[in-house]
């Protein structure tokens, strides 16, 4: 073990080796579990991300000696439930990443614990888990006419929710979101046919994956991105046959159900990165799939890899656009005061802050930026275990945001901005302000119609 106290270079990641039997070792996981807990023990800079860090940190020190050699094993696992894999400790706080050669990468761990539960059938809930996860499947049943209506009164009636509680392990007073009548890829207009303007940043097609949530969940946002792209005269397509990014059950550690997602998704989207399309995708943690997740599994397919230098946030790819001097930058609304919510899967991607220039670029408008952890994280945050300390998490955004007293707020993870509303409501009210997808706020300040 060396003595340097940090690492001054850029991190890196290691591919996941999740097809080698090793990685699945109850002894070898629980070995590499003591390495990284021990470092983490000695270090503790990650005390106020989440709830892993103070759980393993209290586990520690209430033992008689405080140290990680008295904590019993199967304590271990209580640790690896707490983890959503946000990624923040690895890309914003960790300093013994690769390549230092403590060789820390505390969220891949995580996951491997995680992959090792779900393959050996050792999950608390797993029909609640899979449900939770398959959001295909519940968007595809969920939008059928006359059952949309039914599951979305459901969702609203106190009763049923806390029977769902009981049974399904949802907790009662968690935000959960509406399906829709019209699903964005059935309803969403074709492009007109404007000319292709590439820029030295941009390709000047745009391919959009739609993503689970906003194809059966808010349509709007992709309509507002559809109407953002026809002003600016960029033609766009819509990728077909889309499956689930693979997040929720990256989430879960179902690693086989990634897979056969991703191969649905890569033979859809390869030849559009070929093309030379710009992919954009209007949630975060499905453009963090493509970029990062999947192809550390799937480091030889040189389809994914495609896919990946293809992929774009909706505002990395406008704020390129605008760089290049080829996106419209007359506005014809102020926005007011903004407070604007980083999600964990933005800030990880290493893009910058392009919600927050865009948002900035309109005239009229003052945004308060917001870089802290919502605690939704997915699936989690909804989980009866984990949802009043979900929404613990995400106090100090709803003070912030509170504080700001804007007349917007915003989060380019809409479960992340309900999860923060709800936060808001029980605090005393959001006050004047509005909810609204940073993707809806720029159609606004454009003057475009809904």
């Amino acid at each position: 073990m060396t003595t340097r106290e940090g690492s001054l270079e850029a991190p890196t990641r290691h591919p996941i080796d999740w097809k080698n039997p090793e990685y699945y070792d109850e002894a070898k996981i629980v070995a590499e579990a003591e390495r990284i807990f021990e470092i983490c023990h000695g270090c503790r800079r990650c005390v106020s991300l989440c709830n892993t860090f103070p759980l393993l940190f209290d586990k520690i020190d209430g033992t008689s000696d405080g140290e990680l050699a008295e904590v019993p094993q199967e304590a271990y696992w209580d640790v690896v439930d707490q983890c959503y894999l946000c990624d923040l400790c690895y890309m914003v706080k960790c300093p013994y990443v690769p390549p230092h050669p403590w060789n820390v990468d505390f969220p891949h761990l995580m996951l491997r614990a995680k992959a090792f539960q779900f393959k050996e059938g050792r999950m608390k809930h797993p029909v609640r888990d899979r449900m939770l996860s398959s959001t295909d499947r519940n968007g595809k049943l969920a939008t059928i006419p006359v059952v949309v209506q039914a599951v979305n009164a459901a969702a609203r009636s106190p009763a049923l929710r806390s029977v769902g509680e009981k049974v399904a392990g949802v907790a009662k007073d968690a935000w959960v979101p509406g399906f829709t009548t019209r699903k964005f890829r059935s309803h969403a207009p074709k492009s007109r046919d404007f000319p292709v303007r590439d820029g030295e940043r941009t390709p000047g097609k745009v391919a959009i994956f739609a993503t689970c949530y906003v194809n059966y969940n808010e349509p709007g946002i992709g309509h507002d991105l559809v109407r953002i792209l026809e002003h600016n005269e960029i033609p766009y397509v819509l990728a077909e046959k889309e499956n689930c990014c693979g997040m929720p059950k990256l989430e879960q550690g179902d690693l086989d159900a990634v897979e056969r997602l991703m191969r649905g998704n890569i033979g859809q989207l390869a030849p559009l990165a070929r093309a030379g399309y710009a992919i954009v995708t209007p949630v975060p943690s499905c453009t963090l799939m493509f970029k990062q997740e999947l192809p550390l599994m799937f480091p030889e397919n040189e389809d994914l890899i495609a896919v990946r230098d293809a992929m774009f946030d909706p505002f990395e790819y406008l704020m390129a656009r605008r760089r290049d001097g080829l996106l419209k930058t007359e506005f014809a609304k102020p926005l007011g005061k903004v407070a604007y919510h980083v999600p964990c899967h933005t800030r990880v991607q290493k893009i910058g802050l392009r919600t927050k220039e865009a948002l900035e670029a309109v005239p009229g408008t003052e945004v308060t930026t917001i870089e802290r952890c919502s605690g939704h994280a997915g699936t989690w945050g909804v989980k009866k275990e984990f949802h009043e300390t979900a929404l613990r998490i995400g106090r100090p955004v709803v003070r912030q945001v509170a504080d700001a007293a804007p007349d917007y707020f915003a989060s380019d993870c809409m479960l992340a901005g309900h999860h923060l509303d709800e936060g808001l409501v029980r605090a005393g009210g959001r006050g004047h302000a509005e909810l609204h997808h940073p993707i809806t706020l720029f159609r606004i300040a454009y003057g475009l119609p809904e």
